[in-house]
């Protein structure tokens, strides 16, 4: 089975894949430890009983974790064939999906330069403010400030967008940059 790794084009299906079998063989140790214990002790009251509904743990966590795998969207290949050779000297990130108290936001595509953050999303009727409000205040509460946040929901203007950031070469602190990022990672599903 293939590595996902945050932020690269297909996570959000191979992570989908990882978690689904995770789920399955947690919930198949329970039930086996479950069955064991009833068939040696032909009762259902037994020490392994207990041990198989703590087991179910872990197993209903995984099983939250692969709903919200199925509820998030990847990029699209079209999307990923369409930007990819626009990215040039910067990091893209695919496959990012954001979740709030209110709602959640699947970005196909985002990039990070200097103070500025560009995303685009594939989702029509998309709340563009609110997801920028959210990414804000994340990064606000890990110190950065001053974000210029851009969410798209036009292809061909991200696109433009990102030709415009890609010609700048304005010097940039990567370090910084990476810093913003691992928090994005750290805040997307």
């Amino acid at each position: 089975m293939k590595k996902a790794v945050k932020g690269t084009y297909g996570y959000i299906h191979n992570k989908r894949n990882q978690v689904l079998v995770r789920t399955i063989i947690f919930f198949a140790i329970s039930i086996a430890i479950f069955i064991i214990g009833y068939v040696t002790t032909g009762t259902r009251k037994n020490l392994l009983t207990v041990v198989a509904v703590l087991g179910c743990l872990p197993a209903c966590k995984s099983l939250v974790n692969l709903i919200m795998f199925f509820k998030a969207k990847g990029c699209s290949s079209h999307v990923m064939e369409t930007i990819k050779p626009l990215e040039g000297h910067l990091i893209g990130m695919y496959d990012m999906f954001f979740t709030s108290y209110q709602k959640n936001f699947a970005i196909s595509h985002m990039i990070v330069e200097d103070k500025i953050i560009l995303a685009y999303t594939e989702e029509q009727n998309f709340d563009t403010t609110a997801c920028r409000e959210h990414l804000e205040a994340m990064l606000k509460q890990s110190g950065f400030k001053d974000m210029t946040i851009t969410v798209s929901t036009d292809l061909n203007k991200y696109c433009e967008q990102l030709q415009k950031l890609n010609e700048k070469h304005q010097e940039t602190d990567p370090v910084r940059d990476d810093e913003i990022r691992v928090i994005l990672y750290d805040i997307s599903l």
